[in-house]
């Protein structure tokens, strides 16, 4: 075919080449971002009351519900101690506490979730009702139960919380390891001798793990929030350690005159919780691409 000017013609110049490939740009989940952004700041402060601290947390010189200030940036509660300082040390404690709790529940509870997979039938559905029975009986109120038995420390605190919250961890290990039991290759290692650590080892864990660490996550914003729970009730950490739950529960009689007081460690509280879930909620859909494109 010629060109009406007597150009080139576009048989000559053949088939048209196929655009080049684009680069591909790696998912980046607003969520999974949002989530670590949240909690690398509230752990940039804890790290940073272990250096230094605008106050001492004994210290009185302020005035009495002071309004936030140069001197007092966050003011000072009705002892005139500092709130930043205090909200900096309960912002410590409450990682400390929810990576703590976190560590024993993910410990106790997949290694009991794991075992009952393997166990016996009869064992087994004995493991599950008694998990039922423990999730059905409120994390918090099995906690309090365990720190009046143990008294207020951080490490009865700890224990509590991990406690109340490893059956969670339980069932949700079992169902795992259960669905990994059943398949074909599975069924194949067992018939060929592999032993139950090497099922394990080999199977198990690297196929449960994604799962498992999403669930660390909601675990870690409940360990949290059950810490700040027991401490607004009197039964956590005990003074003179500044926790969050006991600034709120101070706050509480001067809310409507001076309600900084509440302000800066319900932030807190706040941003862990909501950081842990995003970090959860971000990384399911990292390991569950399904899931990801059914958005």
């Amino acid at each position: 075919m010629s060109a009406p000017d007597g150009g080139t013609t576009l048989d000559e110049l053949g088939p048209e080449a196929p655009p080049a490939p684009r680069p591909r740009r790696r998912h980046r989940s607003v969520t999974l971002v949002l989530g670590t952004v949240l909690l690398g700041l509230v752990a940039a402060v804890a790290v940073l009351s272990v250096f230094w601290l605008p106050y001492d947390l004994a210290d009185t010189s302020g005035g009495r519900l002071e309004q936030p200030s140069s001197a007092h940036w966050l003011g000072t509660d009705t002892l005139g101690r500092d709130l930043l300082s205090q909200t900096m040390v309960g912002t410590r404690i409450a990682l400390t506490v929810g990576v703590g709790a976190t560590a024993v529940a993910v410990l106790v509870g997949v290694t009991l979730g794991i075992v009952a997979a393997f166990a016996p039938p009869w064992l087994d559905d004995a493991v599950s009702s008694a998990l039922d029975i423990l999730i059905a009986f409120p994390t918090l109120l099995l906690a309090m139960l365990i720190v009046a038995a143990q008294g207020s420390s951080t490490w009865s605190v700890v224990v509590a919380i991990g406690i109340g919250a490893s059956a969670i961890a339980a069932r949700f290990a079992r169902i795992l390891a259960k669905r990994v039991l059943a398949k074909q290759y599975v069924l194949a290692a067992r018939t060929s001798g592999t032993g139950t650590l090497g099922i394990v080892g080999r199977h198990v864990l690297p196929n449960i793990w994604p799962s498992l660490v999403v669930n660390v996550a909601v675990l870690f914003g409940v360990a949290v929030l059950a810490e700040a729970s027991l401490s607004y009730l009197g039964l956590g950490v005990p003074p003179p350690n500044a926790s969050l739950g006991r600034l709120l529960q101070q706050a509480q009689g001067t809310v409507l005159t001076a309600p900084w007081g509440a302000i800066a460690p319900g932030v807190v509280v706040v941003a862990i919780v909501l950081g842990a879930n995003f970090l959860a909620d971000g990384l399911r859909d990292r390991f569950d691409p399904t899931r990801r494109r059914a958005r």
